[in-house]
């Protein structure tokens, strides 16, 4: 029972802390994502050291529940009527950005010396991006235009085409190592995304077609929160991707619940407090030490990442031929990489447990700077692209 005081008093304050983010993400140039990370390095063992040890319990549900919420979100844009009008552009620009940030980072690591199968995993993470970052950026701007629901679009699809890439190259590896694991490896990769968008159109069928008829058109937030953990904790339950049966979940509900639109908006309308403890709670997982231990590989993934990112879409959205402003900017926007990648990690450290002091902390080391300066660029490609002039309105 004395933890109950602790349990409140933590929350509130992290609540506080959220506010007060939000507060100078209006006064800034800097996003609040950027500023509740720092908050939760300011707060955990790195920082100040004063988050209470039931922090880290709580930082795998808080990631189910945002990560879940954020793919239900992504998947409000994959209509039939938004894929017919983006699906070009979101197609090419997503490929083109997962192949060029893979290729880059296989490329450039070989040409570095370093070995060929620690490059082939790297080259597997290196896609992954962050869509609760991106998203959240997105509503703070407000960008109701073409580009942010096209980036809404590939940010969604490009974590299933990378898990894909991840899938084949650690079979690859495994194949390398001798050991009989690369088949295994391959099944449960495949596995991971058709069964999660299989398990999101399942729940999503009933859903359309239920949700909302207590009232005509007014679903309750109670029906959107209860199916969105009901898809988030079997997703963990199957060992599927549970951003991607969000996703499915949400695409599914967009195009079959035709009799009304609610269900997005009364999601909306809850994130938010489960964004602040997500954020703030990864910002405090991250350690100093890792930067310090992992030096010019770091470098050189950050680096080339960020090399293939803006290559592979300015590729992409050249031969979906979208404006150049899209073409020069889809790639910042890409640029934060958090929660997809460190599973990514913890998968590849697991089955290859001799990498494992150097994939782990390559991963989590270049999460800080990704999740520092990522969000401002996403930010300053929706400036750039006027999405920020879209929601001022005229």
């Amino acid at each position: 029972m004395n933890d109950i005081p602790k349990i409140l008093i933590t929350l509130g304050t992290l609540f506080l802390v959220g506010l007060v983010t939000d507060l100078l993400g209006r006064l800034t140039f800097f996003p609040r994502v950027t500023f509740l990370l720092l908050a939760g390095f300011a707060i955990g063992p790195s920082g100040l050291d004063v988050l209470p040890d039931f922090g880290e319990d709580w930082f795998p549900v808080v990631t189910n529940i945002a990560l879940s919420m954020v793919g239900f979100l992504v998947g409000h844009h994959m209509t039939t009527e938004s894929l017919r009008k983006r699906g070009k552009p979101v197609l090419w620009i997503s490929i083109g950005e997962v192949l060029g940030a893979a290729t880059a980072m296989f490329v450039g690591l070989i040409f570095l010396g370093f070995p060929p199968i620690l490059a082939l995993i790297l080259a597997g993470i290196a896609p992954a991006s962050d869509p609760v970052a991106i998203v959240d950026v997105i509503r703070e701007v407000k960008g109701h235009g073409e580009f942010s629901k096209t980036l809404e679009s590939v940010v969604g699809i490009d974590d299933a085409w990378g898990l894909i890439v991840f899938s084949l190259l650690l079979a690859v590896v495994q194949g390398v190592y001798g050991r009989e694991e690369g088949w295994e490896v391959l099944l449960l990769g495949s596995w991971e995304i058709g069964g999660a968008l299989l398990l999101g159109f399942l729940l999503g069928i009933p859903m359309a077609y239920l949700t909302g008829r207590l009232q005509p058109g007014e679903p309750t937030q109670a029906e959107a929160l209860g199916i969105v953990l009901l898809c988030g904790g079997l997703a963990v339950w199957l060992n599927v991707s549970f951003i991607l049966a969000g996703m499915a979940l949400g695409a599914t509900v967009s195009n079959l619940a035709t009799h009304h639109k609610r269900p997005f908006t009364a999601i909306e309308g809850i994130e938010w407090p489960f964004m602040i403890l997500f954020f703030i709670l990864a910002g405090a997982s991250l350690e100093l030490q890792s930067l310090r231990a992992t030096g010019m590989l770091c470098l050189a993934y950050i680096g080339l990442r960020l090399i293939g990112l803006l290559g592979g879409a300015w590729i992409g959205g050249y031969i979906s031929r979208v404006t150049p402003s899209w073409r020069t900017w889809m790639g910042f926007a890409l640029w934060p990489q958090a929660g997809v990648a460190l599973g990514m990690a913890l998968l590849a450290s697991q089955h290859l447990p001799d990498l494992q002091e150097v994939i782990l902390p390559v991963t989590i080391a270049s999460t800080i700077i990704f999740e520092l300066i990522g969000p401002i660029m996403t930010r300053r490609a929706l400036i750039q692209t006027g999405e920020d002039q879209i929601a001022m309105g005229p």
